[in-house]
C-alpha cells in the first residue's frame, strides 16, 4: 500500500531559489509530493486515501541529504579497523603500533593509516622505528595523503625490496645514504608492499562497508561518489541485490579498467538511482604532503617540482577514447602544473565532443578532483570548459601549514580557491576524500565558511579569507552541486516536488548558528527514499 508521510511545523531549507523555505513536506512512495506551509499541507492531505504518518517537527530544521562527492568507500571502511596514525608525534604513533603488536600473533600484518611527517619534528620516519616496536609483525601504514606509505623491515623483506630494487614506473623507493630502502614508499612504489597485504575476504569487506554505511548515515550523508576499484564495485552490487545498500552510490572506476568497461559496453550513468556508474578516474600528479604534486616552480627550498603522471597529450589520447564510448572523466590534479595540463587536455576533449555531437553543449559531466592550486592564468578555465571543481574544503585547513611551507604565499593566493571558482561560474561539488579526512560534512562546511581550524587558527579572519564562501554556497556544494555533478540534478539535492525524499533533520537552523559552531552540528535523523534510516527523536 502507498505510504504518505507528512512532516509539518518544520523549517525546511529546500535549496530551491523559487521557494527557499517551507514549513511542511508531503512525501509519497519515496518522493516529495508537495512542499509548502503547514496549514495548507495539513488541510490538503488530512483526508488522503493513502496510509498516512504525520510527524510534528516542533520547529526542527530539515535539509536535503548531503552527498560526499569524493570518497574512497572501501579504503574508508577498512580504515575504521586500522590503527589511527594521525598523531602529533612519531612516538605516539609508534606506541599505538606497539600496542597492536602485543595483541596480535607474530607474523600477522599490522595496518594503519593517517601519519603525516609534516606534523612530526623528526620528519619522515624509518623502517627501523617500526622494527623497534613490532619486530615480529610486518607493518604497513599509509600516509594521510594516501600517496605514501611506511613499512618496517619485515614488510620490505616479504615484498622483496632491497638496495638494488629499482623504482617502479610512477613511484619512488626512498633510500638511506647507503642506498638501502628506508621504508618510505611514494606513489606506485606503495604497491610493492601493498600487494603482499592479505586482502579482506568478501564477507569481511561486505561487513566493513556496512559498518561504514552506518557511520555515514549518522553524519547525514545520503549519497557518496566512490573512487575505489573493482572489488568495491562488486561488493556494492552484492549489497544492493541483497537490499542492504541504503546509501546512494555513484561508482567511479579507475582508468585501468577503461578497456574492460568499454568492451562490456558500460557507460557513465548506467545503473539505477541507488547504484550507478560515474566517471573514469585518472591521476595527473601526486599530492602536497609527500611533495609529489606537479608544480611549475620548485617547492620552496628544493629543486623538486613533483611528479607529473599525465600530460595533456596523454590525457587527450586516453580521454578521447573514453568520451567516444560515453564515459565522463574525473581527473586527480593538485599542483598548478598538473591542473594546467589537465585543463589543456579538456580543451582538446571538449572540441572532440563538439565535433562528434555538434548539437549538444558540454554533455558529459567532466570533473577535476581536488583543484588544490591553480596558476593565475587558469582561474577561469574550469567554468569556460563546463568542468566541475570537485574539492574538499577540509583539505585547506588541514594542509595550510604544508602549503605555506612548500608552496609559499604567492602561489597560495589561489590555493583551495572556492570563492574564485564560484565567481568565475564553475560548479562546486564538495567531499572529504575519506579516509584522507573524516567525512563529517559539517566540518567541511565550517572550513569552507571560516577557513579556520576547530581551534580558530590561524586567525580570526581565516587562512586566505578572500576564498571564503557563504553557508548557502557550501550547502549547495554538498547537495545540489554534487547532484549536478552526477547528472542527478532533476531528482536529488533539493526538497521540491518529484525529488527523492533524501533529507536530514537538525535541532537548530544552521543560519542561526555562529560560523565557528557549524562544525558542531549533528543530524538527529536521516531519511533516504522516504524512509527513516536513523532517527533520534
Amino acid at each position: 500500500m502507498s505510504k504518505l508521510t507528512i512532516l509539518y511545523n518544520g523549517n525546511m531549507i529546500t535549496q530551491d531559489q523559487s521557494q527557499p523555505r517551507a514549513t511542511a513536506l508531503a512525501i509519497l512512495n519515496g518522493r516529495i509530493l508537495a512542499a509548502g506551509q503547514t496549514p495548507q499541507i495539513l488541510e490538503q492531505y488530512r483526508t488522503s486515501p493513502f496510509r498516512a504518518e504525520f510527524l510534528d517537527l516542533q520547529g526542527k530544521t530539515v535539509l536535503p541529504g548531503f552527498t560526499d562527492a569524493h570518497l574512497h568507500l572501501q579504503n574508508f571502511s577498512l580504515s575504521l579497523q586500522k590503527i589511527d596514525c594521525e598523531t602529533q608525534t612519531l612516538e605516539e604513533c609508534l606506541a599505538r603500533v606497539g600496542e597492536r603488536a602485543k595483541r596480535l600473533p607474530a607474523g600477522e600484518w599490522i595496518l594503519g593509516h593517517g601519519w603525516n611527517q609534516n606534523r612530526w619534528q623528526t620528519g619522515f620516519p624509518d623502517a627501523l622505528d617500526l622494527d623497534g616496536v613490532a619486530p615480529h609483525h610486518p607493518v604497513y601504514l599509509t600516509a594521510k595523503s594516501l600517496h605514501a606509505a611506511w613499512a618496517n623491515s619485515l614488510a620490505l623483506e616479504k615484498a622483496g625490496i632491497h638496495a638494488h630494487t629499482p623504482d617502479p614506473p610512477g613511484g619512488h623507493i626512498h633510500r638511506r645514504l647507503d642506498g638501502t630502502p628506508s621504508g618510505i614508499l611514494f606513489e606506485n612504489a606503495m604497491q610493492l608492499v601493498a600487494g603482499y597485504v592479505p586482502p579482506p575476504d568478501a564477507h569481511q569487506l561486505k561487513q566493513a562497508i556496512l559498518d561504514a554505511q552506518t557511520t555515514l548515515l549518522q553524519l547525514g550523508i545520503t549519497c557518496v561518489h566512490d573512487f575505489d576499484g573493482k572489488e568495491c564495485f562488486t561488493t556494492l552490487q552484492e549489497l544492493h541485490q541483497e537490499g542492504l545498500l541504503i546509501l546512494r552510490v555513484i561508482k567511479n572506476l579507475p582508468a585501468e579498467l577503461m578497456e574492460e568497461a568499454i568492451a562490456l559496453g558500460l557507460r557513465s550513468g548506467f545503473g539505477d538511482d541507488h547504484l550507478r556508474l560515474g566517471s573514469l578516474k585518472f591521476f595527473a600528479d601526486g599530492a602536497l604532503g609527500p611533495r609529489t604534486a606537479a608544480m611549475f616552480e620548485p617547492y620552496l627550498g628544493e629543486t623538486n617540482r613533483g611528479n607529473l603522471l599525465l600530460d595533456s597529450e596523454a590525457l587527450t589520447e586516453m580521454g578521447s577514447k573514453a568520451i567516444r564510448n560515453g564515459w565522463s572523466l574525473a581527473v586527480h590534479a593538485i599542483g598548478d602544473r598538473a591542473n594546467h595540463e589537465v585543463l589543456n587536455a579538456f580543451q582538446n576533449l571538449r572540441r572532440i565532443e563538439q565535433e562528434s555531437t555538434p548539437n549538444t553543449v558540454a554533455k558529459l559531466r567532466h570533473r577535476i578532483e581536488h583543484v588544490q592550486v591553480l596558476h593565475p592564468q587558469d582561474l577561469n578555465r574550469l567554468a569556460n570548459l563546463h568542468l566541475i571543481a570537485s574539492m574538499q574544503p577540509f583539505h585547506a585547513t588541514s594542509d595550510m601549514e604544508m602549503a605555506e611551507r612548500y608552496w609559499g604565499q604567492q602561489r597560495n593566493r589561489y590555493a583551495y580557491a572556492w570563492r574564485t571558482q564560484l565567481d568565475h561560474g564553475a560548479v562546486l561539488a564538495f567531499g572529504s576524500d575519506a579516509p584522507v579526512e573524516f567525512p563529517n560534512p559539517f566540518w567541511g562546511i565550517h572550513a569552507a565558511v571560516t577557513r579556520q581550524r576547530a581551534d580558530g587558527s590561524p586567525s580570526p579572519e581565516g587562512w586566505i579569507p578572500e576564498e571564503k564562501i557563504s553557508l548557502s554556497e557550501a550547502l549547495h556544494a554538498y547537495t545540489a552541486g554534487a547532484a549536478y555533478t552526477a547528472g542527478q540534478e532533476k531528482h536529488l539535492g533539493k526538497l521540491i516536488p518529484s525529488y527523492y525524499a533524501d533529507l536530514i533533520v537538525l535541532d537548530v537552523d544552521p543560519y542561526q548558528v555562529a560560523p565557528k559552531d557549524l562544525k558542531d552540528l549533528h543530524p538527529l535523523a536521516t531519511m533516504i527514499n522516504g524512509e527513516w534510516v536513523r532517527r533520534e527523536f
